[in-house]
């Protein structure tokens, strides 16, 4: 019972955390699995992969509260989704299966990265606005949705800190860039955890109450947690300066990115 608590605790601060910096729980989400997994002693070999594989079935629902909020303010350019979309799409069953190739412990170490990346960028770098540049053409949109698809499905998130610098890049204006970038979790949400679910059929050493890389009670208890609590974190950063707010999540990143990486190599 006290890992469900976990999984409720774990979901509640990913929410939090959304609602705050307007970043997706992923990267809450996997290095909160990966540490409580393991302190269960679920089988290392399957730790990482079930941490990302439940990462992505949660961001299905917060992805669809998302974009629902951000549509009913004009700020989901549909046009651009249709293009990135199958990119997406098939990016994110590709970066299923590379990440089932991968042994659980640099898959560890690589998802640090991306979180100390991701950090850096919060801390130091901002996205400039380009509107008014012509959109890129539409093999570029797919290839670009290809790419972040890709990469979000092994990292075990939904792409914002990926999509909406290039959305930025491509053109749009901020809010669209965001609430596109939202609409795009879906597809990736939706193949990643479809993709990891597949890949992770026939693993021996899961515990119950799985689906392939998915844990479903897990999914369960982070998906309505977050749900909740992001209303919380969306309050509370109408209050807080947003400065502040970006230097503290980049500053979480780096420790929850470190602990990752050190244990990948070993060094944990």
């Amino acid at each position: 019972m006290m890992l469900y608590v976990w999984f409720v605790i774990a979901g509640a601060f990913a929410g939090v955390s959304a609602g705050l910096f307007g970043v997706g729980g992923g990267m809450i989400i996997v290095p909160a699995l990966v540490w409580i997994f393991t302190a269960y002693d679920f089988s290392p070999e399957v730790v990482t992969h079930l941490a990302i594989g439940t990462s992505l079935a949660t961001i299905v629902v917060t992805s669809i509260s998302s974009l629902t909020a951000h549509n009913k303010r004009g700020g989901v350019r549909w046009e651009v989704w249709r293009k990135m979309a199958l990119g997406l799409v098939v990016g994110s069953l590709v970066g299923a299966g590379i990440a089932d190739m991968i042994d659980g412990q640099a898959l560890q170490a690589i998802i640090g990265v991306g979180a100390l990346l991701v950090a850096l960028k919060m801390l130091f770098f901002s996205n400039k606005e380009q509107v008014g540049k012509p959109l890129p053409p539409a093999g570029v949109q797919f290839g670009a949705g290809t790419g972040i698809g890709m990469a979000s499905s092994i990292f075990g998130i939904g792409g914002g800190s990926l999509t909406v610098p290039f959305l930025n890049w491509a053109g749009l204006p901020m809010k669209q860039s965001v609430g596109t970038s939202a609409a795009c979790g879906l597809p990736i949400a939706l193949a990643g955890a479809a993709g990891f679910a597949w890949f992770g059929q026939d693993v021996v050493n899961l515990p119950e109450g799985t689906i392939g890389f998915v844990h479903v009670i897990g999914f369960l208890c982070i998906s309505v947690a977050s749900f909740a609590m992001a209303k919380v974190g969306a309050k509370l950063a109408h209050v807080l300066p947003a400065l502040m707010l970006k230097r503290a999540f980049g500053i979480l990143l780096i420790f929850a990115g470190g602990q990752l990486l050190l244990s990948g190599l070993g060094v944990l």
